[in-house]
Parts: C-alpha cells; sequence; structure tokens
C-alpha cells in the first residue's frame, strides 16, 4: 500500500503541473491578444485635422465671453429671429452691405434662426443706427463714454436660459470711411450673433482685434464659427472644457 501510494503521487504531481502550465500559457496569449487589439483600436482612433483642431481653439477664444464685463465665458446665441431695424442716415451702399451680410448668415445658420429686416421698429429686437457717435448716445446715454473713442459698437441682452433676445448697435458714418463702415457692419453685427470677443490670430479674420484690418468678407474660419455656433447640435451655456467635446463630437463626423 505504501508503494502504491508512493508510485502514484509523482504521476497526479506532474499532471497538475502540466495544467497549470496549460492555463499560463493561456493567460499569457489572452493577455497578448487584448494587447493586440488595444493597440489596434487606438490606431485606428478618429482624430481631427490640423485645420478643424484650429476652429476648434479659435471657437472658444471668439464665442466665449465679452470683451468687456464680467459675464461669464459660456456659449450664447439667439434661438428666434433676428429682427433688424435701421435707422439713422444710412447710405445706399451700407444698404445693400447690410442685405449682403444678412443673406451670408442666414446660409450658414443650420438651424430655425435667421435675420431679417423689418420695417416697423414695434416688430424689431435688433436695432442698427448709421449716424454720428452723438446722435447714437442721445439715444442711448449709457453708451456716451464709449462712442468717443469708438467708430462701432453692439450691446446684446440674454435671458437666464443665456439666449439673446434683443441688441442694438451703431457705425459712426462720419468719422469712419466708407470701407471702414462696411467693416464695422459686418464685424459688429457679427459679434451681435454671440461671437463676441476680438482676436489678434487671424489678420484676414472679421474678429481681427487690429483696426488696420478693414476686411469686408469673411475669411474661411469665420465662416466656421458662424455655422458652428448656429449647428443644430450646438448649444447655449456650454463652458470651454464642454464645448470643446462638442465640436470635436461635430467636426468629427463631417471629416
Amino acid at each position: 500500500m505504501i508503494k502504491k501510494t508512493h508510485s502514484t503521487m509523482p504521476n497526479k504531481k506532474k499532471k497538475l503541473i502540466c495544467v497549470i502550465n496549460k492555463r499560463l500559457i493561456y493567460v499569457f496569449v489572452t493577455s497578448l491578444f487584448i494587447t493586440s487589439c488595444s493597440k489596434e483600436d487606438q490606431a485606428i482612433s478618429p482624430r481631427l485635422n490640423t485645420s478643424n483642431e484650429s476652429v476648434i481653439n479659435y471657437f472658444k477664444e471668439i464665442a466665449l465671453g465679452f470683451e468687456f464685463g464680467d459675464a461669464s465665458k459660456i456659449t450664447r446665441r439667439w434661438e428666434g429671429n433676428m429682427k433688424i431695424f435701421i435707422g439713422g442716415h444710412p447710405k445706399t451702399e451700407l444698404l445693400t452691405e447690410t442685405n449682403r451680410i444678412v443673406d451670408e448668415i442666414n446660409e450658414l445658420s443650420s438651424t430655425e434662426f435667421k435675420i431679417e429686416i423689418v420695417d416697423d421698429t414695434l416688430q424689431s429686437n435688433f436695432y442698427i443706427y448709421f449716424g454720428s457717435g452723438s446722435s447714437y448716445a442721445n439715444i442711448f446715454p449709457s453708451l456716451s463714454s464709449l462712442v468717443i473713442s469708438n467708430f462701432g459698437l453692439f450691446y446684446i441682452f440674454w435671458d437666464n436660459s443665456n439666449v439673446l433676445f434683443k441688441g442694438y448697435m451703431y457705425i459712426d458714418i462720419n468719422r469712419a470711411t466708407l470701407i471702414e463702415q462696411k467693416h464695422l457692419l459686418r464685424e459688429e453685427l457679427t459679434q451681435s450673433l454671440g461671437l463676441a470677443k476680438d482676436s489678434e490670430l487671424y489678420p484676414e479674420s472679421i474678429f481681427q482685434s487690429s483696426f488696420s484690418t478693414k476686411t469686408t468678407d469673411y475669411a474661411p474660419i469665420d465662416r466656421d464659427l458662424i455655422r458652428l455656433l448656429y449647428h443644430p447640435k450646438m448649444k447655449v451655456g456650454l463652458n470651454q472644457n464642454e464645448v470643446d467635446n462638442l465640436l470635436r463630437d461635430i467636426l468629427l463626423a463631417e471629416q
């Protein structure tokens, strides 16, 4: 009996070792497979191209907050239509330019938001004044100090949900040249959409902070900012991190 027990134990041990070795091999192979899949997933995960990365960075620089004041740095935009009433003493060229800008913005918006020009001030929620700074200050006395050094200004209002619903702006037709008036008209109206800040980054951009740039057309990146702010998936009240994630989703789907 003792010999029998002694003779059977080595066989059992060998069998046990064999099973363990098989398990170790199986675990090792499985680990390699998982690691390989993980590396493949990383390799094929979509990434934004350089151009779209630039669009996101510029959007965050322009669309969050304002140049002045302590308003929170979040997204804001119009949900209802902007209805413009034009006052003051606009030249024919400026009326034509206003219509051109409105058409371009409406074309870039893929939400229900549209801009329209109305003849009745009671139907309007946005006022454009073409005239002198002093005349504009008579209408809006609180802006008296600002018109002294600014040939163009905009002022917008938003509700508790951060939706824009009212505003007004002016273009000085006495101190600014016609080209400057057209530039300011496009800049101030576009900023009134919720793209309210300036930047030194792109000389050709309508948001260029230097007044030495007097572009009267949108740069391609300007068009991207407008269409993204008025994209169906865009939301108001987003901070920098939230809007970054959302823009990546939108732009990745378009690549």
